[in-house]
């Protein structure tokens, strides 16, 4: 009886795809990304402060390898993928190919220097895709867009009436800020935000004693009530976010432990044939 002659080797334990898969999604990997990008923002920044010529001869060199490391870094993940358009599926990996494959573009054809130095500043937006916790920021704040513009709709009704009453109260003020409706929401903006609003609302009162009943209440309206809606707002996202990440996080986790499972199992089968052959001989 013959037997199927195995070479147990380390090297056999996981494929190729299965190393990168797991590389891909390693810490190690991961924080690698982000102290490249963090140094060669570094580099940018400190360009604006030193423009010698030898500086720029170190900083294309940098440039040369940063654009190869991205692009050694988006091959790992599509290959990593059993599905290769399973990676253009995902936002934020089309959003990485598209400033990997930018970054690969001569500069000389983009036909002008200040196209080309502004596509190395665009690169180091991809510190938003490396780091876990500004994606979740990103995410919260995508998905918390409707409401926001709903609040931000319901801001704009109150600034709008009250400008209109502002209008028809103070346009008689020397300072001007009332003239009409569009001058009063600026003005009521200044108020909104702090700035000097005790002066605007002391003008007012020297002719109308009791108009700071119409500022304390759009204070209370518009800086307190409304301001916290959007923290609330954006409390409740980050919240669902959080919880879907924890359901995908607890996904992956299946995901490699089926795939290490799987090559146990392939190894197992193999000492398995070895053990058969073992006892013919």
């Amino acid at each position: 009886m013959e037997v199927e002659t195995i070479y147990f080797r380390k090297d056999n334990l996981l494929s190729h795809r299965n190393r990168l898969f797991l590389f891909r999604n390693s810490k190690l990997f991961q924080y690698s990304t982000t102290l490249i990008i963090i140094c060669y923002s570094l580099l940018l920044g400190i360009k604006t402060h030193h423009d010698s010529i030898y500086y720029l001869h170190f900083l294309n060199v940098m440039d040369s390898i940063v654009t190869i490391y991205f692009l050694f870094e988006i091959c790992v993940k599509i290959y990593a993928e059993k599905v290769k358009l399973n990676f253009f599926k995902d936002g934020w990996n089309l959003f990485d190919f598209v400033v990997v494959f930018i970054s690969i573009i001569p500069d000389e054809l983009f036909g002008s220097i200040i196209v080309a130095r502004l596509v190395r500043v665009f690169r180091v937006l991809r510190i938003i895709t490396v780091n876990q916790n500004i994606k979740k920021l990103i995410s919260t704040l995508e998905g918390a867009i409707p409401s926001i513009l709903n609040i931000v709709f319901l801001m704009f009704i109150i600034f709008y009436i009250y400008a209109i009453l502002g209008n028809q109260l103070f346009v008689s003020l020397e300072s001007g800020l009332w003239t009409n409706s569009s001058i009063a929401m600026l003005t009521l903006f200044r108020v909104f935000t702090f700035e000097d609003w005790t002066d605007v609302m002391y003008e007012a009162m020297e002719l109308y004693p009791y108009s700071w009943i119409y500022f304390i209440s759009f204070i209370i309206m518009n800086s307190f009530v409304i301001f916290n809606l959007f923290i609330a707002i954006i409390i409740t996202e980050f919240s669902r976010i959080k919880d879907n990440d924890i359901k995908n996080e607890l996904e992956n986790n299946d995901q490699s432990i089926d795939l290490i499972i799987n090559e146990l199992n392939k190894v197992q089968l193999k000492l398995d044939i070895l053990e058969k052959r073992n006892e013919i001989k």
